[in-house]
């Protein structure tokens, strides 16, 4: 990580990461996409055994990088719920065409 000389470069440098945060969610969005072309009932979006390895693997994660394990958890949670509803669209659909 780089050491700012001011506050005005800190802020540069946040808003670079937050532009790159929203390029990796997008990109994750999208992989999201593709699963449900391989799923074959919304029980199997849902997958509780997957989410919980998540949460688990990022709360870790999280530990490791030295960030808050409660924050990276409720980050990822209201991610992966979204991202479940829009996965179970993606599942709906895709006979639709």
């Amino acid at each position: 990580m780089k050491k700012c000389n001011s506050l005005e470069e800190v802020r540069t440098k946040i808003d670079e990461l937050d532009d790159k945060l929203v390029e990796l969610i997008s990109e994750r969005s999208h992989y999201i996409k593709q699963a449900a072309t391989f799923k074959n009932s919304i029980d199997e979006i849902k997958a509780d055994d997957r989410i919980e390895f998540i949460k688990q693997k990022v709360r870790h994660k999280a530990i490791q990088l030295e960030v808050s394990p409660n924050m990276i958890s409720e980050l990822f949670t209201i991610m992966i719920e979204e991202m479940v509803e829009t996965e179970i669209a993606e599942f709906r659909n895709k006979d639709a065409f």
